[in-house]
């Protein structure tokens, strides 16, 4: 024996970690760059990462095949996760995000509703953990602009306790009509 530690353990806990991760591809893109002797053409993948349980990342992945362009947009993505403020299954208020020419706006939906969005907003709501929220998108339909945006909205987001201590208020004031409910019926 040679003294190094055996590296197996940790290997099985990076696969595991990387099985618990929600992955989906939002969208792939033929791109080109032109060059001197003509066009080399590559692809652009937009990848998000999540867990589920309110982290989520996005990230972008180029490479000549498509393969290795969704596994390096997955590791940049993973790399980039953060974390969001959740009230349940859903977000604690409203909140709009920008980014570039896209304007996505959240609101809260009482349990049952669903994911109301469409496209690269859904796969990142989904990512995150969120199950019941109302969406709408306006402005650019770039996928690519869209998914940050939602993650712009997500970022902005507040605990409500937080909250409630920033507006003077408690935070069964703050909370959406649904939970006020059932925090006066406990």
């Amino acid at each position: 024996m040679t003294g190094k530690p055996s590296r197996g353990p940790r290997r099985e806990r990076r696969e595991e970690e990387h099985d618990e991760m929600d992955e989906r591809v939002i969208d792939i893109t033929r791109v080109a760059k032109v060059v001197k002797g003509g066009r080399h053409f590559a692809f652009r993948t937009v990848v998000v990462v999540g867990d589920n349980r309110g982290n989520v990342g996005i990230g972008i992945g180029k490479s000549r095949g498509v393969p290795d362009a969704i596994r390096k947009g997955s590791e940049h993505a993973r790399r980039n996760m953060g974390g969001v403020a959740l009230t349940g299954t859903t977000i604690p208020h409203e909140v709009v995000g920008v980014h570039g020419g896209a304007k996505v706006l959240l609101r809260p939906a009482s349990p049952g509703t669903g994911v109301i969005a469409g496209g690269g907003v859904r796969a990142v709501l989904e990512a995150v953990g969120i199950r019941d929220i109302l969406s709408k998108s306006q402005g650019s339909a770039n996928a690519l602009n869209v998914a940050f945006a939602t993650l712009d909205a997500l970022q902005q987001l507040k605990d409500v306790n937080e909250l409630a201590t920033m507006r003077g208020k408690s935070p069964d004031e703050i909370r959406p009509f649904w939970r006020r409910k059932e925090s006066k019926q406990a």
